[in-house]
């Protein structure tokens, strides 16, 4: 039956090679193997089986790649390094094929695979956690060698107590950008003969959503490095200090409530910093002085206000970051965006305003709104994986607009500093630019820059806002157009969230965009940022001297109502509606 399958798999050279060559080693480039794969059902070729020798096999960056096919691991016995990372493998694919043990298996990379849950054969909840899926707790562990595990770049949002004795000689978890919400969490197991993960030394959940990090982190006995960066968490566990072997830990880009901490966590040696936690710095459980802290400084606000000073500061702030909304019927030329039938089934939601009166001319004015924008896409928008900012020049936007979709091999755009060129090749152009740098800077996963990319992965069509003319100004995730780009004289803006997650989440993000940049808006106006450098020939006014009208403070910014609208002309969206802008009211006072 195998050659059976395999004649009708048609032809693969690469495997009659390696079987021919007795090969220890093979990779098969995604781009390369893409299409066959596609044309054998999204699995791996039964050929593959064929190959009892093989030691190593790389097969990274085919979106079509969905299953391993049965059998796998029974007909690779001799394989210590398994690499998958980008392809579109869900833990039901990777089931039937990790079922049974890889007993040699030393390095596994399942980076970037869109995984929510981990398959049985790594303790997900399929297998219940029971060491492999095959059964009862005492099972012996599926993987007894493995000792990389790499994770990263997947939707994980927890890992159960079965990885433990699946991989019980696990010295490296790479677990970066996922939505891991605490840890370790129900990572360790509540009970069990010996400590889990006796071998642990390095742990890495940068970029994910953890809330929680919890004192049980010190149950790992061979911890040296841990890397939560990019996170939630507001305070430290005092317990790290008790982790015997930790030498480097990373904490930058958390909130911690202790301020004094934040400033270490930035600066200073992690010896230096589990001393101040073990010392009772402010830690959980030892936090009496933070809590007396804070009780005393909102005691300080209170009198400040009751003695009236305190009350006009916050007049002062509110009298200078104001927007003003523009309802649609007071608009004599409202801005319409179309939306066809096809788009929801490749990313259905979309939220639009114009906002008018924003100043990029002085200074570095327009590289702090860019880099803004940068880092909106870096935390709200979860590197762009649950929504992407595009920000357009209005006067440059040829109105009406339609969120559309079109083929990968029609769709063309002129990306930003780019030629013209088209959306498949682009890709291909952005997946070769991301290998580059995951070569040079030697990482086995790709940035998190280039994740987003991964979005389109299996998609027949792309989705795209296009101009009247039929241009197509914004390829979202991935790209706006240099033909509706801002630039320093750049007065008024087109803003555009797109996101496949909810609508909820384009609103939240377009009211924290319209805040920040409102927030610029006014610095750059108190600042009048070296606006007596501004060389521009159309920029007579002498240093510091503002037009008429734009005084700081005086001249809201407006934000026009834009409405989303089915093929038959039916409202769908309009943004922002009066419950819009609420949550971040107490920053932003809305005249509506």
């Amino acid at each position: 039956s195998m050659s059976a399958a395999m004649a009708m798999e048609g032809p693969w050279p690469e495997l009659e090679a390696a079987a021919r060559e007795r090969r220890r080693e093979l990779v098969l480039p995604g781009a390369a193997v893409s299409e066959r794969v596609s044309a054998g059902g999204g699995r791996l070729p039964a050929a593959l089986l064929a190959l009892p020798l093989l030691q190593s096999l790389e097969l990274s960056g085919c979106p079509a790649l969905r299953e391993l096919g049965p059998g796998v691991a029974a007909a690779l016995p001799a394989l210590h390094t398994l690499v998958l990372s980008r392809n579109a493998l869900g833990p039901a694919g990777l089931g039937a094929g990790l079922g049974g043990p890889l007993p040699a298996l030393r390095l596994l990379d399942l980076s970037g695979n869109g995984l929510e849950a981990l398959p049985a054969a790594l303790g997900g909840a399929a297998g219940d956690g029971d060491g492999g899926g095959d059964g009862g707790g005492d099972a012996a562990p599926a993987f007894p060698q493995l000792r990389s595990l790499n994770l990263s770049g997947n939707r994980l949002r927890e890992l159960g107590p079965g990885l433990s004795r699946a991989a019980p000689q696990l010295q490296e978890l790479l677990l970066n950008g996922n939505r891991l919400r605490a840890l370790p969490g129900p990572l360790l197991p509540r009970s069990g003969p010996a400590a889990p993960f006796p071998l642990l030394s390095r742990l890495d959940a940068a970029d994910n959503h953890l809330q929680e990090l919890g004192a049980d982190i010190a149950a790992l006995p061979a911890l040296k490095s841990l890397d939560v960066a990019n996170n939630q968490l507001r305070e430290l566990p005092s317990a790290l200090a008790d982790c015997p072997r930790l030498k480097e830990a990373n904490f930058r880009g958390n909130q911690l409530r202790d301020k004094r901490l934040e400033k270490m966590v930035n600066g200073c040696q992690t010896k230096a910093i589990l001393e101040y936690l073990r010392a009772g710095g402010r830690g959980k459980g030892k936090g009496e002085s933070a809590r007396e802290e804070v009780r005393k400084k909102k005691r300080e606000k209170q009198q400040k206000k009751d003695s009236g000073d305190g009350e006009q500061d916050e007049v002062d702030e509110a009298s200078r970051l104001l927007v003003k909304v523009l309802h649609v019927s007071e608009n004599p030329a409202p801005l319409v965006v179309k939306v066809s039938l096809g788009i929801k089934d490749v990313r259905p939601f979309i939220v639009c305003c114009v906002l008018k009166g924003v100043n990029l001319k002085p200074g570095n004015a327009l590289k702090r709104f860019l880099s803004m924008q940068t880092k909106l896409h870096e935390d709200i928008c979860e590197r762009r994986t649950v929504a992407t900012i595009a920000t357009h020049d209005l006067q440059l936007v040829k109105a009406p607009l339609t969120y559309d979709v079109q083929p990968p091999d029609e769709l063309k755009i002129m990306p930003l500093g780019r030629k013209e060129i088209k959306a498949k090749d682009l890709l291909r152009q952005l997946h070769l630019e991301a290998e580059e740098q995951r070569k040079q800077k030697k990482r086995q996963n790709v940035s998190g820059l280039h994740k987003y990319l991964q979005l389109l992965d299996g998609k027949d069509n792309y989705p795209c806002l296009v101009d009247a003319e039929g241009a197509v100004i914004s390829f979202p995730p991935i790209t706006n157009s240099e033909k509706t780009k801002i630039r320093k004289d750049t007065r008024d803006l087109f803003l555009e969230v797109t996101s496949d997650t909810s609508l909820q989440i384009c609103k939240d993000v377009m009211d924290t965009l319209i805040l920040k940049i409102a927030e610029l808006n006014r610095s750059t106006l108190e600042n009048k940022e070296g606006s007596g450098s501004d060389t521009e020939s159309d920029a007579p006014c002498g240093p510091g001297n503002l037009d008429p009208g734009q005084q700081p403070g005086n001249s809201p910014l407006v934000v026009e109502q834009v409405r989303v609208v089915d093929t038959d002309g039916n409202l769908k969206v309009l943004y922002p509606s009066k419950t819009d802008l609420a949550t971040v009211s107490s920053l932003l006072t809305v005249i509506r």
